[in-house]
């Protein structure tokens, strides 16, 4: 999951209408976007959209589009660049503030940027509830959910079939049908690294020059950093970062017995809700997204401790003003529905989890994440894992695996462990992005431009 899951809770998204895509002889093919006037990173974008089935086990289980925006080259065009977001839940619009980096990484490649089915303007979970003309646009709000509930249960069989593996074949229907010849590569950030596995898992056609895997999940098969562990992986992170505090003189002497003994203290106070608002240890969790929130956490909680709020108010404000804002992009919003239809399925090992033992191992953290409470009952279906679950890629196309080392959601340890377990599959590199939190794309973009350009142009010269 990447940064934007907490965002729901924090912030509202807006829509623009969906844009009108025009179609040549039945043919699917990439035409002018017409709402590329309605932001300046979209000027001059191409849009297609194909038509894949529902369920592709099951054929005749009826059709789902898929929609796919490219940004063409600004050169003469060297290759393709597949750009696979993260979430689940996330459009492809997370990419649109960003394109200039990627851009700037492979000059000369047409970058194309796919919606997954149940986002963006791909087929939605809830059509009627999610449509960007809808009261909320893309996201639920007010009856919006108890409508879309119902939906989801009432076509059960529709709603299982938004499975990670459907979503793995679409990716390589859309790669294999705009197939141009030209040297392909596909990029995926966090649960879009599982995706992008899945696929070379269940050993589909597409054909991959190269893969670069951000911020990668760990191995489906370890049952201890599953998404229901995810506020023991954020809390991790969020120690280490007090415990360098403590290393440093000009940090450690605002704490008489250390910064971790501070944050204990200052969360046991009765008056904490009163002073710093609900929820501080999410609000302290979403500190650790970017390098310069997150150095800001030990004046928040020296701030707190003489009873100031102003250094939180000050790095949620910064926090606000770091993330990309969506709010300019046609398919802004997070599915929560689909975030908790596959996180339920296939990402959380444990079933049984409620929300008393969420409470009850919260109260030994000091940093917790929203998400595990999005694995609880969500009122509507989940579906079973098919064989390729747990199952790693037997062949892979020249990988790299750019992870930061302070990663509060994809943990580093998590991503060593599945580098060494696709060592025997291909050539796999892991790059090692020291300090970086979560989406190195986004977080360290300098360095991601540095190693992503040196790897295509090594892979070019091969």
């Amino acid at each position: 999951m990447n940064i934007r899951i907490f965002a729901f809770f924090m912030i509202a998204f807006s829509s623009m209408p969906t844009p009108a895509i025009a179609q040549e002889g039945g043919v699917d093919a990439f035409f002018k976007c017409e709402d590329s006037s309605s932001h300046p990173s979209l000027e001059g974008t191409r849009c297609a959209t194909i038509e894949a089935p529902l369920d592709h086990a099951r054929p005749g289980s009826g059709t789902v589009q898929l929609f796919a925006r490219k940004f063409p080259a600004q050169s003469e065009v060297k290759g393709q660049l597949w750009l696979v977001a993260g979430g689940p839940g996330e459009s492809g619009a997370s990419f649109y503030p960003l394109i200039q980096t990627v851009r700037e990484t492979a000059a000369g490649f047409d970058i194309i940027v796919p919606d997954h089915r149940g986002t963006g303007f791909s087929s939605r979970l809830c059509p009627e509830e999610e449509n960007p003309s809808s009261a909320g646009g893309s996201a639920l709000v007010g009856e919006e959910w108890s409508t879309c509930f119902g939906t989801l249960n009432a076509k059960a069989e529709r709603t299982k079939a938004f499975s990670i593996s459907n979503a793995a074949h679409d990716l390589n229907q859309l790669i294999t049908r705009f197939d141009t010849g030209v040297p392909t590569y596909l990029y995926s950030v966090s649960y879009g690294t599982q995706l992008a596995l899945r696929m070379l898992t269940l050993e589909m056609q597409a054909d991959l020059d190269g893969l670069i895997l951000d911020s990668l999940v760990p191995l489906e098969s370890n049952t201890t950093l599953d998404l229901s562990h995810r506020s023991k992986v954020t809390d991790s992170v969020g120690r280490k970062v007090l415990r360098d505090c403590d290393e440093r003189p000009d940090c450690r002497r605002y704490f008489d017995a250390g910064s971790e003994h501070a944050l204990r203290q200052l969360l046991e106070r009765e008056d904490i809700e009163e002073l710093a608002g609900p929820n501080l240890k999410y609000r302290l969790s979403a500190l650790l997204d970017f390098s310069e929130t997150r150095s800001l956490i030990p004046n928040v909680i020296a701030g707190l401790q003489s009873g100031d709020p102003a250094w939180l108010d000050h790095a949620m404000d910064r926090l606000a003003n770091m993330a990309p804002s969506l709010d300019p992009y046609p398919q802004s919003g997070s599915s929560i529905p689909l975030v908790s239809l596959i996180s339920r399925s296939e990402n959380n090992a444990r079933p049984a989890l409620t929300a008393e033992i969420i409470k009850s191992e919260a109260e030994e953290q000091l940093f917790t994440s929203p998400l595990p409470s999005l694995l609880l009952s969500g009122g509507f279906p989940t579906y079973e894992t098919d064989q390729s679950f747990g199952v790693s890629a037997k062949n892979i196309p020249p990988t790299m695996v750019l992870q930061g080392t302070l990663d509060p959601k994809t943990p580093y340890h998590g991503a060593q462990e599945h580098v060494a377990a696709l060592a025997t599959a291909g050539d796999i590199e892991l790059v090692s992005v020291e300090g970086a939190p979560h989406f190195v794309m986004l977080t360290a973009p300098e360095e991601f431009k540095r190693v992503v350009r040196a790897f295509i142009d090594e892979n070019a010269e091969n």
